[in-house]
């Protein structure tokens, strides 16, 4: 039997007491009247004698069919039936709410998992976003990867989003000849040059993109490249070439970053005069706005006005689709800016490879833990990135050190974790998201065990009076589903938003999200906690609730007897009831 508590609008505008929370100083809430508009609170009585009325009318729930694996091959949804993510409705099924990884994954695509049926795998992995890098391939290739993650979902009942990672205009390497990769040597002499080579490029050779390089550096400079994975010493300059002594040696990889240290300092003149986005990255993208991906990362971010330009020219350009714009922290000023670039972007990343050649590296992890938190306050998604488990490019096993690394960005609730060599070039792709998804999963279990509720202050991040409504009905929702021990949060909204609020909140149990669009479906699958549903429904909460039950109900999702707390963005409210 259910409860029900309701905001009405009176003459008098009555107050009502929401539960007291940490970070709230004042707990009395004014319901004021707002035209034609009803913004209430409900927890309704229980749905059952509704849904048995129409039990016997019982909605479609499409033609999914489980193949061997219990992985759903194959989806047809009409106006009444409903979409979700087939790895997550055979986990559901199988373990129940509980056991559901709740910190997402991304995979950058290169040759070791380019074909389709790579792809098919990564995705019964857990791959949740694919990410393309622009660094490397040709558009022509980007676009072909584009196309079968498309596909893949259109044919296998998935949802897998597409992030499209810009190369950015620092000072990085050319493409090693069209090699793979290149070995080094403790001791070896190579040479960095501006120069244009031929075929074949006269051996340890390496092309710099910036015509400048030469001038600007001086003999005993430190070179990093690709975020300190290799270390040369400067030893010698001759016209436009620059000798340099191998330190500390390791694999090339192309387009690899460079970056100079100085007497012990980071020389970041020459790179501070760069723009943040290139002629090519303009270009790239231009390229991603007409293939409608979900995500742009932006490289080395400076401030939050770079931000702001690329999303109004996105708007311009995109024709009413909604593209995400991801700031990349990943040098000095992104630091210094930190809280502005958030604010302005859609999200974050933690870009560590490239952040630690740039800082001392004992700051790295309070830099990520900065970042990471600011995110969750100002309700960005964040994603941590670099290295994760650099060593399983070539084992198959991870360092003990790197799944304490992975531990770590799970127990800061980070939304998620991104694999890069390991899933692009390195030979146990599968392998390495095996990895992250059991640490995941293991470390979010043993917090709800612990009950490690953080006492994190939420700011609000609303400036209108229905946000800040919203703000306080997702955060009674989360606090009520952990008292309560809900077994799942249901919301439904169109924009995404609503959802993303819950999401902050990092509540015990998974937030199934139903939405109307497909576009809005694949980027909530970026944030942590999130189940997307893409759902037709009503501004009538009975009848989305009745049509919802009926649809998991028939697809062995839920069961009688679940705990569910509802909320909406459509009618601000919260819904507590057990499925019939």
């Amino acid at each position: 039997m259910s409860q029900s508590l309701q905001f009405i609008t009176p003459s008098r505008a009555p107050y009502f007491t929401l539960p007291k929370f940490p970070r709230i100083s004042c707990t009395r809430f004014p319901v004021i009247n707002l035209p034609n508009t009803k913004r209430s609170i409900i927890i309704t009585p229980s749905l059952s004698s509704f849904l048995h009325a129409t039990s016997s009318r019982s909605l479609p729930s499409g033609n999914a069919q489980t193949g061997a694996a219990g992985v759903v091959s194959g989806l047809s949804v009409g106006a009444t039936g409903i979409e979700v993510d087939a790895v997550t409705e055979a986990e559901l099924k199988e373990n129940g709410f509980r056991s559901t990884r709740r910190t997402k994954l991304i995979c950058t695509i290169g040759p070791a998992t380019c074909g389709f049926e790579q792809l098919e795998a990564l995705a019964v992995g857990g791959m949740n976003v694919a990410r393309i890098n622009m660094c490397h391939g040709s558009r022509e290739w980007h676009q072909t990867m584009i196309e079968r993650v498309r596909r893949l979902n259109d044919e296998k009942g998935f949802a897998v989003a597409i992030m499209m990672d810009t190369e950015g205009s620092e000072i990085h390497m050319g493409d090693l000849g069209g090699a793979a990769s290149a070995k080094t040597e403790d001791g070896e002499i190579w040479t960095f040059s501006v120069r244009a080579f031929g075929t074949p490029r006269p051996e340890r050779t390496i092309n710099v993109n910036y015509d400048g390089f030469a001038e600007d550096v001086k003999v005993g400079d430190e070179l990093l490249v690709d975020g300190g994975m290799v270390r040369f010493e400067v030893t010698e300059k001759i016209g436009p070439d620059v000798k340099c002594r191998c330190t500390d040696p390791g694999l090339l990889l192309p387009q690899a970053n460079l970056t100079l240290w100085r007497n012990g300092s980071l020389v970041s003149e020459r790179n501070a005069m760069l723009p943040t986005i290139s002629s090519k990255d303009w270009l790239d993208i231009d390229f991603g706005i007409a293939e409608g991906v979900d995500f742009i990362a932006i490289s080395f971010v400076k401030s939050a006005e770079v931000i702001n330009h690329l999303k109004s020219y996105i708007a311009a350009r995109a024709c009413g689709s909604e593209i995400a714009v991801i700031a990349k922290m990943e040098s000095v000023d992104s630091l210094k800016n930190l809280e502005e670039i958030i604010q302005a972007s859609d999200g974050a990343m933690v870009a560590r490879g490239d952040l630690g050649a740039q800082i001392p590296l004992e700051q790295v992890p309070s830099s990520q833990q900065k970042i990471v938190q600011l995110c969750r306050q100002l309700n960005k998604p964040v994603i941590v990135a670099s290295q994760l488990l650099e060593s399983m490019i070539e084992y198959p096993t991870p360092t003990r050190a790197e799944v304490a690394d992975v531990s770590e960005a799970v127990r800061q609730r980070a939304d998620a974790l991104m694999l890069s060599g390991e899933s692009a070039m390195g030979q146990y792709p599968e392998k390495a998201l095996a990895v992250l998804r059991s640490v995941s999963v293991r470390i979010e279990k043993w917090w709800r065990e612990e009950k490690c509720h953080e006492a994190m202050e939420l700011l609000d991040v609303g400036t209108l009076f229905a946000d800040s409504i919203s703000e306080e009905i997702c955060n009674s929702a989360a606090k009520m589903a952990n008292n309560l021990e809900a077994d799942a949060l249901f919301v439904y909204t169109k924009t995404g938003h609503m959802a993303s609020l819950l999401s902050r909140c990092r509540p015990d149990c998974p937030i199934f999200a139903f939405t109307t669009t497909t576009s809005v479906r694949r980027r909530l699958n970026l944030q942590w906690g999130l189940i997307p549903f893409r759902l037709s429904f009503s501004d009538d909460m009975d009848a989305n609730l009745n049509k919802t039950f009926s649809l998991l109900k028939a697809r062995g999702m839920i069961k009688s007897g679940d705990l569910v707390i509802a909320v909406s963005d459509m009618l601000q409210s919260i819904q507590v009831m057990n499925v019939p």
